[in-house]
């Protein structure tokens, strides 16, 4: 592989004097440069006003050969040029393959124009100059990279606000704020309609053991799913469309959401979507820690009722279930779990026998037991309903919940 040769002094003074001669055709290597790029794409004359797209080349020309003419010396003012049109580009929405392809056309038309100017003067410049193409185009390069690097980095911190910015929309939608010309706003930026078929759900994002990890899904069976983490658990808005319903909906999240999960009532457009948050919480609180599934706020109305007060669901407890709570914890479990098991069987004593695995006869005696120390009577409606909603109130008071 063959060495190539330093510069001689006497070389670098050439390509000097070819470097300042071509200064003074700055003004029409622009006006080429400018129809040039033009020419290529629309996009430069759509996005960068005329003014501003002769100015920026010329000064970009101008500081490049500037660095030709005293590479050593010269201030690296063509990289802080370079690096301030990428950030202005990138906010302009100039597609980053059209600013690359500008500085490195840039670099031809100063390249032809360079050895035009050394032919002039003489063989010894052209010689100097075409030894000086490397440098060159090493210097072409670094502005091109420059001006990318700090498009790119313009690019994430734009996208990076306006995320913020989505984010914020749609906290202040789901916190139920009314400020004038919150849903327009919400609406363009999240890219859903202002009317239209939603509904919102919270789902636990910590898992127990042996539940699947939670994933954030982006769409399903004609559903779109907006998502925003919480200080506990995870929020969706979900845009029904005109024919899926909460039953849809449930059945997607317990394929790919599976554990529990709370489903507010369908909603009419973006300005509801605080009232469906508040519900779809109250939904979730109904959840015990096993639970497998996301649950619609309507099919648990009753124990609903009993989150939502918990000071109240503790008296319940204390005035159904007092006696039954100075019982032994192991004692307490067994009549409860029987009274669940009864419950989920539809009154079936010989359901629940199977499902606890007992004979039907235990599963009557430990009711009738139940019944005494509560002082109600499981065939009675009134007495029947305080049981179930002081169970549902235990049961998650139980768990934390």
């Amino acid at each position: 592989m063959s060495v190539r040769k330093p510069r001689t002094q006497k070389e670098r003074r050439l390509v000097a004097r070819a470097a300042r001669t071509l200064l003074e055709q700055v003004p029409k290597l622009t006006d080429q440069l400018v129809t040039d790029l033009n020419e290529h794409s629309s996009m430069y004359c759509q996005v960068i006003a005329p003014d501003e797209q002769w100015e920026s080349v010329s000064n970009a020309m101008r500081l490049g050969i500037a660095v030709l003419a005293d590479p050593v010396n010269a201030p690296r003012h063509d990289l802080e040029l370079a690096e301030r049109t990428g950030r202005r580009r990138a906010e302009q929405g100039l597609p980053l393959d059209l600013l690359v392809h500008a500085y490195r056309h840039a670099g031809y038309v100063t390249w032809d124009a360079l050895l035009d100017t050394a032919t002039g003067q003489g063989p010894e410049s052209l010689s100097a100059v075409t030894r000086a193409a490397t440098a060159m185009w090493a210097t072409v390069d670094r502005q091109a990279a420059t001006a990318a690097d700090a498009y790119r980095a313009t690019e994430q911190e734009m996208l990076r606000r306006t995320d913020e910015r989505v984010q914020a929309l749609l906290d202040a939608l789901l916190a139920g704020q009314t400020a004038p010309g919150l849903v327009q706003r919400a609406s363009a930026a999240l890219d859903l309609p202002e009317q239209g078929r939603y509904a919102v759900v919270a789902l636990r994002a910590e898992r127990h053991v042996g539940q699947a990890p939670f994933h954030r899904i982006p769409a399903a069976d004609g559903m779109a799913f907006t998502w925003r983490m919480r200080t506990d658990y995870e929020v969706a808005v979900v845009a029904l469309g005109e024919s899926a319903g909460l039953d849809e909906l449930a059945a997607v999240l317990a394929e790919r959401c599976p554990g529990p999960g709370g489903i507010s009532p369908v909603v009419g457009g973006l300005d509801e979507l605080g009232r469906a948050r508040r519900l779809a919480e109250v939904a979730l609180r109904t959840c015990g820690p096993d639970t497998e599934r996301s649950l619609p706020l309507v099919e648990r109305l009753p124990t609903a009722l009993v989150v939502s007060q918990p000071e109240l669901a503790g008296l319940l407890v204390a005035d159904v279930f007092g006696p039954l709570l100075e019982l032994e914890a192991s004692d307490r479990a067994l009549l409860l779990e029987t009274l669940d098991a009864w419950l989920e069987s539809r009154a079936s004593a010989g359901r629940a026998a199977t499902r606890l695995f007992c004979h039907r006869n235990t599963v009557f005696n430990r009711l009738r037991r139940l019944e005494q120390l509560t002082s109600r009577s499981l065939s009675h409606p009134r007495d029947l309903t305080e049981m179930t909603l002081a169970l549902d109130a235990f049961r998650l008071a139980e768990a934390g919940m």
